[in-house]
């Protein structure tokens, strides 16, 4: 499948919107292993490239913007009562003479605001032209702005911004615009389609939590737990593993538990890595649900910004811990929105957890003084599954399924998968 995005950008400054959702569309594309090529203004300047768009797997073709050297100027228009510049057919066929000899090999073209933006017009007809050279190709039309109500008086050479096209179909970035959408073009709504704009969160964080993200995958889980200490008894890492799986069985939700882990002079590291593994397994999760940084090259322990990264992605924070004077870390996942989960029998995490409102569970604890030590009844599996289930009510709450939701379906993967590739096979097979 090889697809061209025409955008006739002639520049790529960040702070034009539109430059942005390109370049997470090249990203999904080229991370797809899609033969991609963005067709843009000759006039465009090199040295502005950046980012996604420096790929050495991205291609270029640039269509022409002048004639007998001196450039073709875009008019605006949006007034559908405008009447055309004198050049503006001349300039309209030599851009159209382009775009066919320059699109002819490609499967889909992906248009970006061609077909809407007034100051366009010369490029709507021009690929409209040029579509009798090239019967092959099929188009998706996008549209980044709310549609255009229809005006009751159109010229008809201006007709180009509200009709349809031939081998097109129209996408809005969401599902309340498309009734606007078919009623500018005229088109039956069935034609048009939903595809969100992206947030890509983790391109924004630490080169390590990217690093750790591209071997394990854990952005796109529904629960996402992090757990920094050192690997030792005593900061119970096992426990987590129990009572994630329990969360896993109760809820039925994909699960990724991260440990931030470094080896302890108390036990060796993967005679524990073990235990947990196996505790974890016990209750509910698979083997690849527990990620342990060290073994994904961070030997001897991950970052603290970017832990604090991790935890600005993730939405439960589990402290089983034996003992702490302080626990520094609940407040750092606190701050970044996360259910906090402690050990009540802590007095340290007892303390801090009643001031951030967190959810308590009893597990064993050093006290003032002397030791505790927990006796379930019936069981203490079932013990977690109980708590398990409150656990899972509180993902719904307002914020935790905001956070939620919009690291995960709001991604790159997600709306590549759900949106954009089933229109692309489709096409592609039509």
């Amino acid at each position: 499948m090889k697809i061209a995005i025409l955008t006739m950008f002639n520049g790529l400054s960040q702070t034009y919107s539109l430059v942005n959702v390109v370049a997470e569309h090249i990203k999904m594309f080229l991370d797809n292993n899609i033969d991609t090529t963005i067709v843009v203004s000759e006039s465009l300047n090199e040295n502005e490239k950046w980012g996604i768009y420096k790929d050495k797997r991205l291609k270029w073709i640039k269509i022409v913007n002048s004639i007998d050297g001196h450039p073709i100027i875009w008019h605006d228009y949006s007034n559908p009562q405008k009447r055309l510049h004198s050049t503006f057919y001349e300039e309209a066929q030599i851009i159209s003479n382009d775009f066919a000899d320059k699109l002819k090999d490609f499967d889909i073209c992906i248009m970006h605001d061609i077909l809407y933006q007034g100051w366009h017009y010369v490029h709507n007809v021009a690929i409209r032209k040029a579509q009798s050279k090239l019967p092959n190709l099929k188009f998706i039309a996008f549209t980044h702005s709310f549609p255009e109500k229809r005006p009751n008086l159109i010229l008809d050479e201006l007709k180009y911004r509200y009709i349809d096209m031939p081998n097109t179909i129209f996408a809005y970035p969401t599902k309340s615009g498309l009734k606007a959408l078919a009623n500018q073009y005229n088109i039956s709504k069935e034609k048009c389609f939903a595809i969100n704009n992206s947030i890509p969160l983790i391109q924004f964080l630490s080169k390590e939590v990217n690093e750790l993200n591209l071997k394990t995958n854990f952005i796109e889980s529904e629960i996402l737990i992090i757990y920094p200490a050192r690997l030792t008894p005593s900061k119970k890492q096992e426990k987590v593993a129990s009572l994630a799986g329990a969360i896993k069985t109760v809820s039925g939700k994909s699960i990724k538990v991260i440990f931030c882990d470094f080896p302890s002079m108390d036990i060796d590291s993967n005679k524990y890595k073990n235990i947990i593994i196996n505790n974890g397994i016990r209750y509910g999760l698979k083997k690849e649900d527990i990620i342990f940084t060290s073994d994904n090259g961070f030997e001897h322990g991950f970052p603290r910004q970017s832990v604090l990264d991790l935890f600005s992605l993730s939405n439960i924070f589990i402290c089983p811990s034996f003992s702490e004077s302080f626990g520094l870390t609940v407040l750092e996942a606190a701050s970044k929105g996360n259910i906090i989960i402690l050990n009540k029998k802590v007095p340290a995490l007892e303390e801090i957890g009643k001031n951030i409102n967190s959810y308590f569970m009893n597990w064993d604890a050093k006290n003032n003084g002397y030791n505790t030590y927990e006796t379930y009844y019936p069981s203490e599996q079932k013990y977690y599954l109980d708590n398990a289930k409150k656990i899972n009510k509180m993902l719904y709450d307002s914020v935790i399924l905001a956070k939620t939701k919009s690291r995960i379906e709001y991604s790159n993967n997600y709306i590549f998968k759900n949106q954009i590739y089933p229109i692309l096979k489709k096409l592609y097979s039509e």
